[in-house]
């Protein structure tokens, strides 16, 4: 973890304190790659939107990963940012006709995914979480163990997710 990061951490207050503790615990999560950690990661950090957090990861991801990564990352965040509210729209309304309704939003990003398909699934799921899109989280769940992720790999993504989301919040305290 980088010093831009510990720092961070340490700087939230006290009522954070299991958040501070569980961001290195989850970016060393054994199930995934170091691409998948920080992609999901930074995926997460742009998702939640706290341009600190999102500073403090890009910094310790450029130090692991490469361009390709940090290129899906941004992707994954923006692509999730849309789909999440129009997707989590139609699941939650749940009438037909509205599943009908062609969506015509341009997702091309998902044509040129520049790093490894998985890793880049298990980004948008990191994020559609965040988002809270129920529709998005079963789609790309499906879509990491039909192209034979592990329950254990999307579970840690998850808790990059959360941990991530938590720093989020306890910055904003």
């Amino acid at each position: 973890m980088t010093t831009t990061l510990q720092a961070l951490l340490e700087r939230l207050p006290e009522e954070a304190n299991d958040v501070r503790q569980n961001l290195p615990a989850v970016l060393e999560a054994p199930n995934l790659t170091v691409n998948q950690r920080w992609g999901v990661a930074l995926a997460c950090a742009y998702a939640a939107r706290n341009p600190a957090l999102k500073a403090a990861v890009l910094q310790g991801a450029q130090d692991v990963v490469g361009a390709d990564t940090l290129s899906d990352a941004r992707g994954a965040a923006v692509m999730m940012a849309q789909n999440n509210v129009y997707y989590g729209f139609r699941h939650l309304v749940e009438r037909e006709s509205y599943a009908q309704l062609r969506p015509n939003l341009r997702m091309s990003r998902l044509g040129r995914i520049a790093s490894d398909k998985v890793d880049f699934e298990l980004m948008l799921l990191a994020v559609s979480t965040i988002g809270r899109c129920g529709w998005c989280v079963q789609f790309h769940e499906r879509a990491l163990r039909e192209l034979g992720a592990t329950e254990a790999q999307i579970h840690d993504a998850i808790r990059i997710a959360s941990a991530v989301q938590g720093v989020a919040v306890a910055l904003e305290l």
